[in-house]
């Protein structure tokens, strides 16, 4: 079975449309088509023009997807693609969307969310926004997240940038700002490490820039989604959560009001079709970085992970739980570890489950690890045996 979308002047088909691509809420594939179709004038905003990886969910949400650099060998004549140099040295030939009728192939193709590079495909060595994402550890609430939000505006304002702000369709939320295309993805990353470091000096203690997960408390200032090899998100993404959040572009006199809850699939056409996108004056708004790298020399050198004997000197009590194919099997560790230690995981404080989305070949896999900062020295329990040892590297690499 197919459904055949008059989209741009093509012709977009989309198989299996009636599969279900979130269980829980019952979307299935042409609703997803749909609703990009709908949003395609703020969609294409954060993506057009820009090579994007594809995050592909083939059987839904409930299961891991897998990443394809790569624009498949059978596609279309009028999808674009451009060759995307990575640090590895390695290329890769990947899909530019430009237009709807392209975005509603990509989702026929099962991406769910969507995730471009910060650059255009006419400019590859020079990003156009700098993205901060604000990451918060577990057990802080929202109304932090917010707060955070309005430092960082505040600090990019100080330095001419305007901030353009949206959930992340998740648990953080998002801050752009366009740039011209000057500088390199070096100088771009040092800039938003600059804001990192300078939210965390105003914020007081809700906000941290210390790149190591066990080292943070409150929300961690992300810079480093500006490296060259990195993706975000984009605006009007919907993520893999079970009631198909969206990551959603806000004015600035909305942020405090916003639950991101509110914003999904189902509601977000409908905002869309009476307000617009809060985001249309963005691409007329492009700044400069000058004053963010005056302030990164005035902060000086950032402080420097400690480091051992050629690795990195771990300076909080970890233990690893579990290396999982999949979150669920990593939790299952998890729990079964926690029954064999009760009181040591009635210790345990939210922050102290580091919980990381790892990335393999070509999927990600999960790491659960558990910091015993909070449990007394004589009754931390030993490294075990993982409880789910999975090696993402073994095996063959897939196929290109």
């Amino acid at each position: 079975m197919t459904e055949v979308l008059e989209v741009a002047g093509r012709r977009v088909t989309i198989t299996s449309p009636d599969k279900v691509i979130f269980p829980a809420a019952g979307y299935t594939k042409l609703d997803l088509a749909r609703y990009y179709l709908a949003v395609a004038e703020g969609a294409l905003r954060g993506v057009a023009g820009r090579p994007m990886i594809l995050k592909r969910f083939p059987r839904g949400v409930a299961e891991e997807p897998f990443f394809q650099k790569r624009a498949p060998a059978r596609r279309p004549d009028w999808i674009e693609t451009v060759t995307l140099r990575y640090p590895s040295g390695r290329t890769a030939e990947e899909v530019v969307v430009r237009d709807a009728a392209q975005l509603a192939w990509a989702v026929n193709l099962g991406c769910v969310d969507l995730n471009p590079h910060p650059v255009r495909a006419e400019d590859l060595e020079h990003p156009d926004e700098l993205r901060i994402d604000l990451d918060p550890v577990p057990g802080v609430p929202w109304r932090q997240v917010v707060e955070v939000a309005l430092v960082v505006r505040e600090v990019l304002g100080d330095h001419g940038l305007a901030g353009w702000p949206k959930t992340s369709g998740s648990r953080g939320f998002h801050v752009y700002a366009r740039i011209a295309p000057r500088w390199t993805f070096p100088e771009v990353r040092r800039a938003a490490q600059a804001v990192a470091r300078e939210v965390e000096n105003r914020a007081g203690g809700l906000a941290t820039s210390r790149w190591w997960k066990e080292e943070r408390q409150g929300v961690f200032v992300d810079y480093n989604q500006n490296a060259r090899d990195h993706t975000v998100a984009s605006a009007y993404s919907v993520r893999p959560t079970p009631d198909a959040r969206v990551s959603t572009p806000l004015a600035w006199d909305e942020v405090t009001g916003t639950d991101p809850v509110d914003l999904t699939l189902a509601t977000v056409p409908a905002r869309f079709a009476e307000l617009g996108d809060p985001w249309r004056g963005m691409d007329a708004a492009a700044g400069s970085l000058d004053g963010l790298l005056r302030l990164a020399d005035r902060l000086g050198p950032p402080e420097r992970p400690p480091k051992g004997e050629g690795r990195r000197r771990v300076t909080m009590p970890l233990i690893e739980i579990a290396r999982a194919r999949t979150a669920a099997e990593a939790l299952a560790g998890l729990e079964r570890w926690k029954a064999r230690h009760p009181e040591v995981a009635a210790r345990l404080e939210p922050a102290d489950v580091l919980v990381d989305s790892m990335r393999g070949r070509s999927s990600t896999w999960t790491r659960i690890r558990v910091n015993l900062r909070h449990v007394p020295e004589p009754e931390r329990p030993p490294q075990e045996p993982l409880e789910v040892d999975y090696d993402p590297w073994g095996g063959p690499p897939p196929p290109a």
